[in-house]
């Protein structure tokens, strides 16, 4: 399940989230358990919200271009057989 997980992100954002969370271990250990403790869990989970939204926007853009190179291929194929049709 982990594996997955792992593999399908990208090495930079797995080095992100860990240099996170491994702030936001020793600041709790810091500080303590205070109201500064939600202020660095609410930074540690912005930080990952952006990483899980770019890895999703990336999926999508690939995703995106593959489905219009699937048409591109299709318009042209479809438009050097009208072409070659006589009228």
């Amino acid at each position: 399940m982990f594996k997955n997980i792992i593999v399908d992100r990208d090495p930079w954002s797995i080095l992100v989230i860990l240099i996170t969370f491994f702030l936001f271990c020793l600041a709790l250990f810091l500080k303590g358990f205070s109201h500064d403790c939600l202020l660095e869990c609410a930074v540690f989970l912005v930080s990952l919200k952006l990483i899980l939204m770019n890895r999703k926007q990336s999926k999508l853009g690939t995703k995106m271009e593959t489905r219009l190179e699937e048409i591109l291929n299709t318009t042209l194929r479809s438009g050097s057989n009208s072409a070659s049709r006589p009228l």
